[in-house]
């Protein structure tokens, strides 16, 4: 999914099949001088807290560009919550960009749609061949058994998050390795400190509103108890392990006690990091995130970042988070397409992923880039994760329409589960099976 954490719209698979059309039409420039073949235009995705920071990070290295080709790019920062929408009415009008990012859960969807162009093998040789993407997040790139729809730009993976302050007047002496410890954990850090009856002070602090997190959390967890969410193209998200995942997180707020119910309704991470750096909360989930705790005056002196717990039956998979991020791709549509290809090569480079990743916070999808940024604490176990315990979310045309319906479900299953009426497992299965029909029927 997208890099930096909000909420994303999404579409089914049946609207981007629909996109089809006009595809092969003059899709390129968007207003740029296609004539000359001189100017690109170039829509990315918001990273950053604004738009126009993300101009003041993209502009100077987009000069660098000029200069090196004589090739101008016409940039759009769209964020996260438009560019799907705006994705498919450029390619149903057959007017859109030369080259644009986009999350890579949409990538299946958006390849089925015919919009994009392929990333075969002669063509990844012109970025110096597939072997200098990591493999996690080259599996972001498309569907399986497929050529690329795109390239990996920026990833994230999730990662535990502690308050160092909370866990020492708790006497805990290190984050949780396993799910148990972090129940446990929870527990600890779940206090009563003004003295009313009630607790003030959680373990553990969710965006609850957010429906692509809910995904997320659910994909993540019954993936680790050996879920398989479809399988030869066919939904079985509806399976025991998939249904014991979404319990165990509706369960940290219900049967646990370690989330503060209010958290059901928090529909920005906003509240999450106030939460957390207000020492209201002992710990968070999130992706890759040290930048956004900078900006909310926290230092590695404040908190600590560790990997997400594992199985603590040491049975299932040890999956520690889905391959989050960020691709590249390039309009079929465009008027120049060596142009493009060429911005893809420049943007994937190894300096220009250590530069743009270094600014964004986010993990280099390429295995060349180095530099300071990349040797902290929280980075160094992020390209850890994503090397070893990362895995793509499923890569089917189908995605966004499953991300969608699973995501809605477990959004309103915790706000249930917030008045105390937690779903039984076969509550969660019955519901799971209707999401898997409506997925197989394509609606």
């Amino acid at each position: 999914m997208p890099l930096r954490t909000r909420a994303v719209t999404t579409a089914t698979t049946a609207t981007v099949a629909a996109a089809v059309v006009a595809l092969l039409a003059a899709c390129g420039g968007d207003g740029g001088d296609a004539g000359s073949k001189k100017v690109l235009t170039y829509w990315a995705s918001q990273q950053s807290p604004s738009v126009q920071q993300d101009k003041a990070i993209l502009e100077p290295e987009l000069r660098r560009f000029t200069q090196q080709t004589g090739i101008e790019v016409k940039l759009e920062v769209i964020p996260f919550t438009e560019l799907l929408n705006k994705i498919l009415t450029a390619t149903t009008s057959g007017r859109g960009p030369d080259v644009l990012n986009i999350g890579n859960t949409w990538t299946p969807s958006l390849q089925a749609s015919g919009a994009l162009v392929d990333w075969d093998a002669a063509m990844m040789d012109k970025l110096g061949g597939s072997g200098r993407f990591e493999p996690a997040a080259l599996a972001t790139t498309g569907a399986e058994g497929t050529p690329p729809a795109a390239v990996p730009l920026y990833n994230k993976v999730y990662q535990l998050y502690y308050n160092k302050k909370l866990f020492a007047a708790a006497g805990v002496t290190s984050p949780p390795a396993t799910w148990d410890e972090f129940v446990d954990v929870g527990k600890k850090l779940t206090k009563d400190t003004n003295g009313d009856g009630k607790p003030d002070q959680w373990g553990l602090s969710l965006r609850g509103q957010a429906s692509t997190n809910a995904a997320h959390y659910a994909f993540i967890l019954g993936s680790a108890r050996g879920a398989v969410f479809f399988k030869d193209g066919k939904p079985t998200f509806d399976s025991p392990e998939a249904a014991a995942g979404i319990e165990q997180y509706l369960s940290w707020m219900g049967e646990d006690k370690i989330v503060n119910p209010s958290d059901a309704e928090n529909a920005d991470w906003a509240n999450v990091y106030e939460a957390f750096a207000g020492d209201k909360a002992g710990m968070i989930l999130a992706q890759t995130l040290g930048k956004t705790l900078h900006d909310y005056k926290l230092t590695s002196n404040d908190y600590g970042v560790a990997p997400m717990p594992r199985s603590s039956s040491g049975t299932g998979a040890d999956v520690a988070s889905f391959v989050g991020g960020t691709n590249v791709a390039v309009f079929k549509g465009t008027e120049n397409l060596d142009g493009a290809v060429n911005l893809v090569k420049f943007l994937t480079s190894a300096s220009e992923q250590s530069t743009l990743n270094a600014a964004y916070g986010t993990i280099p999808a390429v295995k060349d880039a180095r530099g300071a940024a990349f040797d902290s604490a929280e980075m160094k176990i992020a390209r850890d994760t994503i090397a070893s315990r990362a895995i793509p979310m499923p890569r089917v045309p189908q995605e966004t329409q499953f991300e969608t319906l699973l995501g809605k479900d477990v959004v309103n299953w915790l706000s249930s589960t917030a008045t105390g009426r937690q779903p039984s497992a076969t509550d969660i299965s019955a519901a799971l099976a209707a999401a898997a029909g409506k997925v197989s029927a394509g609606g």
